[in-house]
Formats: C-alpha cells, structure tokens, sequence
C-alpha cells in the first residue's frame, strides 16, 4: 500500500513543478500535510509563488479551489457564509461562503483583523462550519493553504497563537535560484502553465492515501523521540512558550506520511528531524531576550535536537 502513496505523491509533485520551478522541498511538504488532513500556512514575501502552488496543488487533484483574498475590511461572514431570508419559501437558506470548497486558498491572511481570521478556526480544527446555530460540515478531503506576508509588512495583523497552532506546518518558498527564474521566464512566455495543468489523481485517491498513513509503524523508541523533542521545547531557557500535544501529534503524523512517500511502511529518526523546523517553527514562542539576541526558533531547535540521543531503528516490529 505504501508503494501505491509513493506513487501518487510522486505524480502530484511532478505535476505542481511544472508550475513551480526549483522548490520539490517546499511541494513535497504541501504533499505531506494534505495526506495528514492538516493545513498549511507559507509565509513569504509577495511574487514567489505562493498561490501558484495552492492552485496548482488544486488542479493536480482534480478538487474543488476557492480563493479567499482577505483585507482589513472584510467581515467573519465574507469567509463562511450567510444566513438569508427567502421571502419565497418563509425559510432561512445558507448561501455558503468561500470556506466550502476541498482545497482553500486564504490569500494574505495577515491582512484580515484577528475577529475575521478567527472565522477559519472551527473550519481548520473540526472541517465544519456553525452558522446562526446550523452546523454544515466541509467537504473531504479539505484542506487551508494560508499565505502570510512578513509582519514587519505594512497593514498586516499578527496570527494568534491559536490560530497558529491550527496550521500543522509552516514554510517559505524562497526566492528561485538564477537558472530558475530564466526557467520561469521561459515557462511563461505565452500563457502561464497552470492553465494547462491537469489532473494527476483525484479525491478518491487523496482519501485512500490519508487512511493509508495512518497504518506506518512508529516504535515506541521514536515516539519517545517526538515527546522529548516537544518537551524540550517547553524547558528551554530561552523559549517562552513551548509546543503543546498538539505539536506531538503534528510530527507525529507528518513523519508517518514522509516515509510513506519514500515507500516505507515504517519511522525512521530522519523522517523526525527533517520535519521537526516545519512543524515546530511557528509553535515555539521566544523569550524576550532571545528576541533581543535575534535567536530563531530554528535555532533553539536545532540545540534541542543536538542535545538528544538519536534512537535506532524500526525494531520490535
């Protein structure tokens, strides 16, 4: 079975790179927290690709796309839906909001005030929707690709620690190499290519593979291995605010999808530490005098992970 998501993860990937040139790294981990039912949030400077990959990722799976462009201005509604009165009937009719699709885009997140950002909580955490007291539940598989722009940006609001916690991974795509943006130039010259993009799988598929994951073999060396790792985020001196469970079950999880993508029924400490920056970057909150010295939560896991042992491999299968 294994195979069989290494197989339709290779194809998706193959297929956003054709619009998105130089960043298999970056898709590969877009890949992975869809096969996790989680979301993620890229945070980059505007013209990198950030929406490109949200829709070319929608397009590969033949899954229905909505955009959601968020601005200082817009209201909880403008993401859920409303409630309307249709004189016809004597009856309320929901009218969905952009929220009700299988893959969402929530453009620039960061430019809505925190009561609008706070609309895509129950959505990302439950996959359901509770409008004027009716809940509607979201159409599976779902899945929010947020992009935020850097805070020191002007008219931006800063994520909640909530909500943060609500994204499963963060990235940045980077600017492209040299080679690869005369590649993107080239790729371009008559029309964009994400217009001829097709379908490589479809929702069906996109479901097997995230019931699949779900059967990877974790020892109980590595799952003590993720719990050391969180907990190391809790007692660090320079961190203010650790992960919470949630973070465990994140890397968890994505773990159990990135050695599914490379075929193997099984963990291996590697799957754990290649994931551990995405999964945890955005859950470590710093101190004040770290903030001072400029630490990274990038860096405080890097000494976390220095400091543990490494556990040995898939035994006591």
């Amino acid at each position: 079975m294994m195979d069989e998501v290494k197989t339709f993860a290779q194809n998706v990937i193959a297929n956003v790179e054709r619009v998105i040139v130089g960043k298999r790294d970056a898709i590969e981990l877009a890949v992975i927290a869809l096969l996790c039912q989680g979301h993620l949030l890229i945070e980059d400077v505007p013209g990198v690709g950030k929406t490109m990959l949200a829709r070319s990722l929608a397009r590969s799976l033949d899954c229905s796309f909505n955009r959601i462009q968020f601005t200082p201005d817009m209201l909880p509604s403008d993401v859920t839906g409303v409630s309307i009165y249709n004189q016809a009937t004597s009856a309320f009719e929901f009218r969905p909001g952009p929220v009700m699709a299988q893959i969402v885009l929530a453009d620039e997140i960061n430019r809505a005030t925190p009561k609008t950002q706070s609309a895509l909580l129950e959505a990302m955490q439950e996959a359901q929707l509770t409008v004027d007291g009716v809940t509607h539940h979201l159409p599976r598989p779902f899945m929010v690709l947020a992009t935020q722009n850097p805070i020191e940006y002007e008219g931006t609001f800063r994520l909640p620690e909530a909500q943060m916690d609500r994204f499963l991974m963060r990235i940045k795509l980077g600017y492209p190499r040299l080679d690869d943006e005369i590649d993107v130039l080239d790729r371009q010259q008559y029309r964009h290519p994400v217009e001829d993009l097709e379908a490589v799988s479809s929702a069906e598929d996109v479901i097997a593979a995230q019931d699949a994951i779900r059967s990877v073999f974790i020892s109980p060396e590595i799952k003590r291995y993720i719990v050391e790792i969180i907990q190391g985020t809790r007692a660090h001196d320079e961190v203010y605010l650790g992960s919470s469970p949630r973070g465990s079950l994140a890397l968890y999880r994505t773990s159990q999808a990135r050695a599914a993508l490379r075929g193997r029924d099984y963990v291996l400490p590697d799957d754990v530490k290649a994931l551990v920056g995405p999964v945890l970057g955005h859950r470590v909150i710093m101190g004040s005098g770290a903030r001072l010295r400029e630490l990274t939560p990038d860096a405080i896991i890097e000494d976390i992970l220095a400091n543990l042992v490494v556990p040995g491999g898939p035994a006591n299968r």
